[in-house]
Parts: C-alpha cells; structure tokens; sequence
C-alpha cells in the first residue's frame, strides 16, 4: 500500500498538443462576470484598475502557452471595460520569446500593444522555469530574444497616457512617501483610476484625501496643486450593490428562518412538525446572540473542554513511528528496483 503512494503515476499518452487544444477551447472565466467588474470598478470607493496579462499578441503562441482565451476575447474585455468604466487603467504583461514564436507572431504583440497603448506593461523575456513543459521546448535564440525585448520596450516609451489629465482635478488619496538618492521626500498617492500622484512631502496630508489639479503630466506620474484639503466624501448608494448581500451572520440567520417559515404550507397536516424542527434553529440564533455577549466565559469553557482530551501515550506513539518509517524504507526500495 505505501508503494503505491509513492510511486509516481504513469504519465498521460495525451500530447501536449491536444491538451493545450482542450483548455484552449475553454470560455473565460471573466467573460461571465463582466457587468460585475464593472459595477466594482465604477464604485466611488474602488480604483478603476485592472491587471490583465495577456502575455502574448497571437493566438498559435497563447495555444502553446496553454493560456485559456484568446486575443481577441482580450480585446472584448478591454473594449467593454474602457466603454462601462470611465478613465479605466488596464495593466498587462508581455513574454517574449516564447518557444516557438515566429518574428511574425510577435509583430502581432507589437500591433496589440499598438492599438490600446496601455500605461502598464510589464515585459519580460522568455526564462524556462525548470520542471515545466515549455522548459523543454526549443528556445528561441538569445539575441533575438533580446532584440524582440527592447523594440517593444521602445513602443511602450514612445507614447504617453496620462496628458488628457491636465488641467483637470482629480480626487488623490496619499497613502505612501518616497525618499529619492538625492534625499527629497515626496507623497506618494493615487487618483480614482489609479494613476501615480508625486507631491511634496508634508505630513498632514499622509493618510489623506484632497483634491488636485494636475499641472504636470509625465510618463509615469501626474503632479498638481492642492486645492482642496477636506474634500466632502463621495456619497455612495446603501445598497450600491443589491439588498441580496447581508454581512451580519445572525441577519442571515434569521432572515433565512424566516424565509423558511413564509415558505411553509399552514394547510399541511405536517405543519405542527415542521413548527417543532424550527424551534431548535430559533433557540440556535439565540444562543449564537448570547455567546456573541459572553464570548470570554465560552473561552474558559472550552479551554476546560480541550483540557479533557485523552493524548495516547508515548508507547504507541514510537510504535507507530516505528511502523512508518519500516513501511517508507520498504517503498524506496521496490520503487528503486
């Protein structure tokens, strides 16, 4: 029996190929929940920031990646996040030089990065991680590689995000400070869209909220003007996201009782025996009510409790210890055979 816990399984006669075609067929799972990201991400009190790494343009490279979407099931998630949400920053990553991928396949990252100029991209060059598939694929030459590497980075510098920001005033919550090699300190916070703010450092305002107006606009980063210090708060809808969510666990409780109660039929001759099984949920609720109040008793109660349990004794623990390692020095040596 321990043998054959820990001999390894024989491996699948699925090749990769099919495998890859299998899970590639398969719908993302954002594609289902679309309206609610939006819904979340347009929140008042939520940045309207979303990762997304797409990894790759093409969609022969993203089968071989056994990534489950394509392209252009990317390109849909961008479009309807850029119509729903307003001012949406959307962040990606890029691999290049994955096994595999041809000059043309990856023009075609160069063409998608092209069309939405995200202010995000993290690139990175292919590393085989040792232990995977891919680390046994044949690797594209370093150089290009390389080469590959540094024409999307130049695409990515060559155009800048954040100038349709000037001049206008933006609500920044300053949460961070950084200190640069010359010594200067600035705060460091963020807009509703999740953009970097950069001001100079002053204490107050370190946890804070204000409103700016933005009179520089860089690659990375925006900087403005304090013009407000105590901005009113945003004000968001109680039920911003439906009545069908309830935190407190005795409200749900109850509520669920009382749905289970309307529910029943008086007409049915059961309707006495279903009242007496509803009485020691109600007297549940209750007690859950009294120990929410006299939690500190209960601790001492099952602190008692736990004391009460019987450890085995030290005898049969060795001679189970015993037992195993017999049984493990056993399996390694018929699994080495």
């Amino acid at each position: 029996f321990f043998f054959l816990m820990i001999r390894r399984p024989p491996r699948s006669t699925q090749s990769r190929s099919s495998a890859a075609s299998d899970v590639y067929k398969r719908q993302p799972y954002m594609y289902e929940h679309l309206d609610s990201i939006a819904k979340a991400l347009n929140h008042p009190r939520v940045f309207a920031f979303l990762h997304i790494p797409v990894q790759a343009g093409n969609n022969n490279v993203l089968e071989a990646m056994v990534r489950e979407y394509t392209v252009e099931q990317f390109e849909y998630v961008c479009d309807y996040l850029f119509e729903k949400v307003p001012n949406m920053t959307i962040a990606t990553d890029i691999i290049c030089g994955f096994p595999g991928e041809t000059k043309e396949q990856f023009d075609d990252t160069l063409r998608l990065i092209e069309k939405y100029k995200l202010p995000v991209v993290n690139i990175s060059q292919f590393y085989p991680r040792p232990g995977t598939p891919a680390a046994k694929m044949k690797r594209v030459d370093t150089k290009e590689v390389k080469q590959r590497s540094k024409a999307l980075t130049q695409l990515f510098e060559s155009y800048r995000c954040y100038d349709f920001l000037l001049n206008t005033e933006q609500r920044v919550w300053f949460s961070d400070k950084e200190t640069r090699k010359n010594g200067e300190t600035f705060l460091i916070g963020h807009n509703k869209s999740y953009v970097k703010v950069v001001h100079p450092y002053n204490e107050k305002f370190l946890g804070k909220c204000v409103i700016i107006k933005v009179t520089e606009t860089h690659k990375w980063h925006i900087a403005g003007e304090i013009v407000n210090e105590n901005p009113e708060p945003e004000q968001v809808q109680a039920n911003y996201f439906g009545d069908e969510f309830v935190t407190d666990p005795i409200k749900v409780s109850e509520q669920s009782i009382n749905n289970q109660s309307s529910s029943t039929q008086v007409s049915s001759p059961k309707s006495e025996n279903n009242s007496t099984q509803k009485q020691p949920v109600l007297e549940e609720v209750t007690n859950l009510k009294q120990n929410v109040q006299e939690e500190p008793k209960n601790v001492v109660q099952s602190a008692t409790v736990t004391s009460e349990v019987k450890v085995p004794s030290n005898n049969l623990s060795n001679a189970l210890m015993i037992v195993a390692a017999v049984l493990f020095v056993a399996g390694l040596y018929l699994s080495f055979r």
